[in-house]
């Protein structure tokens, strides 16, 4: 089958479209994020305690035996709900800033405009994640503060009010606006570079196997790159969130300047590259079964007539 004009659920750029990005941003996200959970336990406690956790194999052993097979998904429903909630934030708006700004800023370069998009987009998603990843930090390394959700969020208000929740707000932002600014420009980027090196046809001429190839990966690229940027930032939401400084400058120099950049960063790379890979090839999958065209590119540049030329 080639292109995606056949059978379309709605029209690009429609409150559907966007209804559809923003859901399949949730699922995608969400269920990736569920499925990485041991991972994710294993790197915020290399992450607070590197010492006793200091390589992947001896950290998951350690767990096991110390604590049971449970352990290892602790977390799971602050993982599963918290970025299924920040993955349709931020793919779904994401969606929406990239033809708002491509629109309103014709002259400008496009990867200012893939920049500004994601950051635009990742602010709210953000908001929205905080919460739960407050919640499920403290779940994933202190085992009696609570068993998930339904029990964490009572007790983080009850001890730290409202402002106990976002506590890491500005570290989190640290973290993910880079990330997020990186990994959708190197996706584009990427997808742009596929198509017209290497493919050398318009994504309209492949089919739709071809075009959810082309999406894995760039989303795989884009998953290295970002999390290399944004790894500072996530050793600081970790150490802030389990009381072991209390504010950026007193973990940074907890942490260490070279630990910043090192620490987890083996675990992490295991962890987002296929994670945002999946991300990737299931959002587009579900683009797809609606009959939408696969994710990369400005509008604009889309309607040229050969992107080869």
């Amino acid at each position: 089958m080639r292109g995606t004009d056949q059978g379309r659920f709605c029209e690009e750029f429609s409150a559907g479209y966007y209804g559809i990005c923003t859901l399949g941003g949730m699922l995608s996200s969400g269920t990736t994020h569920l499925v990485t959970t041991p991972f994710d336990v294993l790197k915020v406690n290399m992450q607070v305690n590197p010492l006793k956790y200091n390589r992947i194999s001896t950290g998951f052993s350690t767990l096991w035996k110390e604590q049971g097979p449970s352990s290892l998904w602790r977390g799971w429903s602050g993982k599963f709900c918290g970025y299924g909630i920040q993955g349709g934030c931020k793919f779904g708006l994401y969606e929406y800033f990239k033809r708002l700004y491509s629109d309103v800023l014709v002259d400008r370069n496009k990867t200012f405009i893939f920049f500004l998009s994601s950051a635009s987009a990742q602010v709210f998603a953000d908001v929205a994640l905080c919460p739960f990843e407050a919640v499920k930090v403290r779940v994933q390394t202190q085992p009696h503060f609570a068993k998930g959700l339904s029990d964490g969020f009572p007790k983080v208000y009850r001890t730290e009010g409202l402002a106990g929740f976002y506590k890491g707000l500005f570290p989190l932002w640290g973290r993910n606006l880079p990330f997020s600014m990186i990994m959708f420009s190197t996706f584009e980027h990427s997808v742009d570079l596929i198509y017209t090196k290497i493919v050398q046809k318009r994504k309209e001429d492949c089919s739709r196997v071809q075009q959810l190839g082309v999406t894995c990966v760039a989303g795989y690229a884009a998953g290295a790159i970002g999390t290399v940027v944004s790894n500072p930032a996530d050793n600081i939401v970790a150490t802030l969130y389990n009381k072991k400084a209390k504010n950026v400058l007193q973990a940074v120099k907890k942490i260490g300047f070279f630990n910043l950049f090192t620490r987890s960063l083996p675990v992490r790379i295991t962890i987002v590259g296929p994670v945002v890979t999946l991300q990737w090839f299931f959002y587009d999958s579900i683009k797809v079964l609606t009959g939408l065209p696969t994710s990369g590119g400005l509008r604009r540049r889309l309607e040229e007539p050969n992107l080869s030329a």
